[in-house]
């Protein structure tokens, strides 16, 4: 419990910090005019979250902090040399303020709330009950965010299907459909969408313009799962000959307390967007509204009244801890920070040192090509986490909101598609697909290996996201 003081007591104060007027000033970069080297951090740290999990799994597991904190420093040292501490703290306050702080503030609320809530009983896992519960999942995954729906529903799947052999294509799914696809349909579905929010894309743009995308990958995946599962199901094999976990008379929710709190994030984001308020703080070159800060101030509230009237109980059952949500924090500064260059690098055009990169998805007219968006994003979220990579290619396509939710709204729909649905290509894509597995194999689920689990990606998804392709996006 005292971390969990000292953590909200830390979000609290960075908070407060932030909404202070600052008197660095972040530089106006040009990025016509930087050097691609300036890319390397941004290149280094998200290939370390990549690579190092594999490669030196125990050294990762202790040291990822210092690893980000190294990519950042190699970042910002050199930049503080080249134009001066005031404009290397400047682009430090502008990277919190705009975008870090209020990202792991929805992160962290929406973890805390649903790690507060235990589904109690002893399902049993037929093809059925399977596709039920990753349609629920779907369903849930935008309403409540992919990594808070992926801790909700996990377990109890896990539970289901505990007297079954095969269970792997299970959770493989599971990542495919309630950590990445479902989540597509609101800014707090998935990070690259409350980025978007953050930058001003309306909050029911999303679900009003890539729905039919929505419908079609999700539903195929379903029907693809059923089939076979059923085919697992009906192996003589394949039923263990005692179920491990007992039945119950019942089923229910222990800590049903937190799906109010839940309604109190959705209306919360949901006031941020609707609410206009004329009062704003100017933070080192960022803008800190009232409706923003209202918001994060109650995030963090509904984190703290979660934590206090959850029993104890509810957590042990669940095995919540804060390790996940630590390491989503202190990668996500990092990242944070280095992208910085890259993005004013990208929105450079065709004249910065990425001019290839806006080549290759720009058509001869010079209008943005949906398709080329569609994979260029979905292709670097599925390595490079999808959050920054939105970032990247949203700022690519021009950066303005206004234009892009008009004019060019069918390359924020490929972009927004991209990163959401291609972020389910590899473990790495997205943040709950880590927590996922982790958690799967600490229940005992032999979970396919990095590259393993890429053979049902590019068997299964990259076929769909082909047909989409020329559905949606020519």
């Amino acid at each position: 419990m005292k971390t969990t003081r000292r953590a909200l007591g830390a979000a609290t104060l960075a908070l407060a910090i932030a909404s202070v007027p600052s008197l660095a000033v972040a530089a106006d970069l040009d990025g016509a005019n930087l050097s691609v080297l300036w890319a390397v951090p941004f290149a280094g740290i998200l290939l370390s979250i990549a690579l190092m999990p594999l490669l030196a799994p125990f050294f990762w597991h202790h040291h990822y902090g210092k690893v980000a904190a190294g990519w950042a420093l190699a970042f910002l040292l050199p930049f503080a040399a080249a134009y001066g501490p005031g404009a290397a703290g400047g682009v430090l306050v502008h990277a919190a303020v705009a975008e870090y702080i209020p990202f792991v503030i929805l992160l962290t609320a929406l973890f805390t709330v649903a790690g507060g809530i235990f589904i109690r009983g002893n399902l049993h896992g037929s093809p059925g009950l399977n596709t039920s519960i990753l349609a629920i999942g779907a369903v849930l995954a935008s309403l409540m965010g992919t990594t808070g729906a992926s801790m909700l529903l996990i377990r109890p799947l896990i539970r289901a299907n505990d007297n079954r052999k095969h269970t792997a294509h299970v959770v493989v799914f599971f990542i495919f459909i309630v950590s990445n696809a479902g989540g597509s349909l609101t800014p707090l579905g998935d990070p690259p969408l409350f980025l978007g929010f953050l930058k001003g894309v309306d909050f029911f743009w999303t679900v009003s313009h890539i729905f039919p995308e929505t419908l079609f990958l999700v539903g195929a995946l379903l029907a693809i799962f059923y089939a076979l599962d059923s085919w697992y199901y009906h192996r003589r094999e394949e039923l263990l000959p005692r179920d491990p976990t007992p039945d119950t008379p019942r089923l229910g929710f222990d800590g049903a307390i937190n799906f109010v709190l839940l309604l109190v994030i959705v209306g919360l984001v949901l006031m941020s967007g609707l609410w206009k308020s004329d009062v704003v703080w100017h933070v080192a070159g960022a803008e800190v509204g009232l409706p923003g800060l209202v918001r994060d101030i109650g995030l963090i509230a509904v984190a703290a009244v979660s934590l206090a009237i959850t029993p104890k109980q509810v957590h042990a059952d669940n095995q919540f801890g804060w390790g996940p949500m630590q390491e989503v924090a202190k990668l996500f500064a990092g990242i944070f920070l280095t992208i910085v260059p890259v993005i004013a690098m990208l929105k450079a055009g065709v004249n910065g040192p990425f001019g290839a990169v806006v080549s290759a998805v720009t058509r001869a007219d010079g209008t943005p090509d949906p398709a080329m968006y569609f994979w260029a994003t979905g292709a670097l979220s599925s390595f490079l986490d999808n959050a920054p990579t939105y970032l990247v290619f949203f700022n690519t396509a021009g950066g303005d909101p206004a234009v892009l939710m008009t004019t060019h709204a069918a390359t924020l729909a490929a972009i927004s598609a991209g990163a959401v649905f291609m972020g389910a290509n590899s473990y790495i894509g997205n943040a709950p697909n880590l927590m996922v597995k982790a958690i799967a194999e600490d229940r005992g689920v032999k979970m396919p290996s990095f590259f393993g689990y890429m053979l049902w990606s590019c068997g299964i998804l990259v076929p769909l996201f082909l047909a989409m392709t020329f559905i949606f996006f020519r």
